[in-house]
């Protein structure tokens, strides 16, 4: 697929483009950024590969920019403070919880601790970048040098791995 091609039918489809990211972000001028940025990341994965079915590959790269772009605007919105004074902060009353919820927590994390050690340090990446740094499956595959596919399906299995040591915490 050429560079020609995909100029045709981003020109083709970007008002169709536009309108599906105001819908998602709703913001006109993010949506704008990130049909740019979309722009950017179609003619990058055009250099390095051929893509056979194009229309659908710009739709769901705009989809996963603003998927992307939803989710950090999500954990920012959790993490900053700056607008709140600090004795507001320091005043809010931590939820209270048991002795035995907070044992339970404890072992929780121990055990997930040690499952997620014995991970290949690829993996140990993988679930550092996408849960706690919030990156996309696509910024990871980039970052690591491997497929979006390797991405998912390692991730798949990370989960699994954390959803069957709480399971069998509960059920002891």
């Amino acid at each position: 697929m050429s560079q020609s091609r995909f100029n045709h039918v981003f020109i083709a489809q970007r008002v169709s483009l536009l309108r599906t990211l105001e819908r998602m972000v709703n913001n006109h001028s993010t949506a704008e950024d990130l049909l740019q940025e979309t722009y950017l990341r179609v003619t990058r994965a055009l250099s390095e590969r051929a893509i056979d079915h194009l229309e659908p590959f710009v739709f769901q790269t705009a989809r996963n920019l603003a998927l992307d772009h939803l989710r950090a605007r999500r954990i920012q919105s959790r993490t900053l403070l700056d607008d709140v004074p600090m004795d507001v902060v320091e005043s809010i009353a931590a939820p209270t919880s048991s002795a035995e919820d907070a044992a339970h927590a404890e072992q929780l994390l121990e055990r997930l601790n040690v499952s997620l050690s014995e991970l290949s340090h690829r993996q140990q990446q993988i679930f550092i970048l996408s849960r706690l740094h919030g990156h996309s499956y696509l910024e990871i595959a980039e970052e690591l040098g491997v497929s979006l596919s390797t991405v998912q399906k390692e991730l798949k299995l990370i989960m699994a791995i954390c959803v069957g040591v709480a399971e069998r915490l509960n059920g002891d």
